[in-house]
This record gives structure tokens, C-alpha cells and sequence, in this order.
């Protein structure tokens, strides 16, 4: 019996994983979308949206996936977050695989949405489905602009601070033991995390900072039509720069948060008593 439920208790942990990644996925491709493919078509081009309005949808899409996953699975939603976690949270090692593949296909299922939803749009702009739009779906080193020569060691670094940032700041707002937010805010509150890595750390790769969040829908725009989806604007296999810079930045964010917070912060021990005097000093 106690198996069984361990059994179900992981299925619910990896269904909550796949629908907030999911949810994440729907706003965030989804306004680059927008921006992108159905802001060509507008007269002026541009009028649906540009950087900063991507920046508040992926973190309000981040938002509304913790919301739906954090009371099953703690909302991890990025493997990187699943793998900081486990090394200095005591996350089960165990899960980590789990989660990275429930995470990776609820990107990929919610790119399929976003790119059949947007079908006709990216059709009319890009017919060859090529680097044009291939940004809707995955990063690319400075967004796939040329006039900015960032190749993918340059981009490879962008990530690793991202996500650096990130985990360090998702540690300080969800430790207990420190300040975190009330009234069930943190969700919230990581949303603004992102908006603001969006706005700060954008230019150089995209702020993937999440292999999920660009492999699943790579994955998903290479099996519908984006025969270049693991290249970059260059012609150079960049797909690993946005999995491999958020698992190392993710770890090194967490050290660096239990180096400089967490190891000085009280433990968890129980209050002290009052100074209600006790039946023996009356």
C-alpha cells in the first residue's frame, strides 16, 4: 500500500511538472509569437508587442505555472531548478530524471499548440520556417541579430550568470528561514524574478535559463518544419549552450546563495519561551 501511494504521489508530482511547464510554455512562445510573426503583418510592423512585453509574459507565464504546480511538485518547472535543488536542498536524486522529462514534454506539447495556433502568421512571414522565426520557438546567441557578434561561448556565459541569478534569488525567496514573501506571494514574486532577467540579461542569449524551456519547443519546431532548429544564425550547432549553461549556473547560483546566506541564517529550532513567568517563579 505504502509503495502504491509513493507510486501515485510521484504521477501527480510529474502531471503538476508537465501542465506548469505547459502553462509556462503557452505564454512565453506564445508572446514572442505574437510579437514576431503577428507583429510583421501589422501596419507599421511591430504593433503587437515587443521586449518588454515578452519580458512580462514569460514571468507572469512563470507565475501562473507555479500557481498550478506548486502544491503537488513544488513547481520546479526547469531542470536546472530540479538539479540545484537536489544538490543543496536535499531534493531525491532519484526524481530528478523524472521531472527534467515531465518538464521537457510539457514544453514541447505547449510549443505544438503555439506553433499550430500561429501557423498561418509564421507561414505568411517566414514560408521556410527558418532563422527568421526560429526565435519564436528556442534562443539563439543575441537573439539571432548579426550585428552583435556573440558566438556561443559568449552566449554559453550569458547563461551560466542567468541562471546563477536566478536559483540564487528563487533560494533567498523560498527559504523559510529567511524573509520569503507571505500571503502565498512567492510565485508571484519569482514572475518578477524573471521579468527582470528578461530586462537585464536578455541581449547576449535569449534568458533561456531553463533546458526545458528551449528544448522542448526546439524539439517541436524541428518536428514541424524548422530544419535548422539545432543552429544558430551562423550555421554552428548552439542547441547544448541553452541545456548545459543553466545546469552549471543553477548549481553555482545555489552555492553561492548557501555560501554568502544560507549557512548564517538561524536554524530551524523551536522558539524560545515567553516570559510568562511558570507556576514555580509565582
Amino acid at each position: 500500500m505504502t509503495e502504491r501511494l509513493h507510486r501515485s504521489g510521484l504521477v501527480g508530482e510529474l502531471f503538476a511538472e508537465f501542465a506548469g511547464t505547459m502553462i509556462l510554455i503557452l505564454f512565453g512562445c506564445g508572446v514572442v509569437a505574437q510579437v514576431v510573426a503577428g507583429g510583421a503583418l501589422t501596419d507599421p510592423p511591430g504593433g503587437l508587442g515587443n521586449h518588454d512585453s515578452i519580458a512580462w509574459a514569460w514571468g507572469l507565464g512563470v507565475t501562473l505555472g507555479v500557481y498550478v504546480a506548486a502544491r503537488l511538485s513544488g513547481a520546479h518547472l526547469n531542470p536546472a531548478v530540479t538539479v540545484a535543488l537536489a544538490a543543496f536542498k536535499g531534493f531525491p536524486w532519484s526524481k530528478v530524471a523524472p521531472y527534467a522529462l515531465a518538464q521537457v514534454a510539457g514544453a514541447f506539447v505547449a510549443a505544438l499548440i503555439v506553433r499550430w495556433n500561429y501557423s498561418e502568421a509564421l507561414a505568411k512571414v517566414d514560408p521556410g520556417h527558418t532563422i527568421k522565426t526560429q526565435g519564436v520557438f528556442s534562443t539563439l546567441p543575441a537573439n539571432g541579430n548579426t550585428n552583435l557578434p556573440v558566438t556561443e561561448w559568449g552566449a554559453l556565459r550569458d547563461q551560466i550568470i542567468g541562471t546563477a541569478i536566478l536559483l540564487f534569488l528563487i533560494l533567498a525567496v523560498t527559504d523559510l528561514l529567511g524573509t520569503p514573501p507571505g500571503a502565498n506571494l512567492a510565485p508571484f514574486i519569482v514572475g518578477l524574478i524573471v521579468v527582470a532577467i528578461g530586462m537585464a540579461w536578455g541581449t547576449a542569449a535569449g534568458y533561456a535559463i531553463n533546458p526545458a524551456r528551449d528544448f522542448g519547443p526546439r524539439l517541436a519546431s524541428f518536428f514541424t518544419g524548422y530544419g535548422g532548429a539545432w543552429r544558430d544564425q551562423y550555421g554552428n550547432f548552439y542547441f547544448w549552450v541553452p541545456i548545459i549553461g543553466p545546469f552549471i549556473g543553477g548549481v553555482l547560483g545555489a552555492a553561492l546563495y548557501k555560501f554568502f546566506i544560507g549557512r548564517f541564517l538561524p536554524t530551524a529550532e523551536p522558539e524560545p519561551p515567553g516570559r510568562m513567568p511558570t507556576p514555580d517563579e509565582s
